[in-house]
């Protein structure tokens, strides 16, 4: 193996591992008042933020969203919205010839 592989090799090993120290101290260094943190920026609270309560679920609702005769009418305008896509897309189109 050439010397001059091997002087790289230990050189990106090196780069490497700098890398990773330096990036390990990333959070202490942000937390410097002349580094990471502007001079207006509103102070941190002393405790980070606990989980969001992800199983707590809403009650339950006393009455349908929706009232089953407004469902129907919806559903109504949905079927004939989709004929008529269906007959204009059934139709042929003078434009194209």
């Amino acid at each position: 193996m050439p010397v001059d592989r091997i002087i790289r090799l230990w050189s990106m090993a090196a780069l490497l591992a700098t890398a990773l120290a330096v990036s390990g101290c990333s959070t202490s260094i942000a937390d410097l008042p002349g580094v990471g943190v502007p001079g207006d920026a509103p102070a941190r609270p002393k405790e980070a933020g606990g989980y969001l309560p992800v199983h707590d679920l809403p009650p339950e609702r006393d009455e349908a969203v929706i009232k089953p005769a407004e469902q129907a009418k919806i559903e109504g305008e949905l079927r004939a919205a989709r004929d008529r896509q269906a007959a204009a897309a059934a139709a042929p189109n003078p434009a194209a010839k």
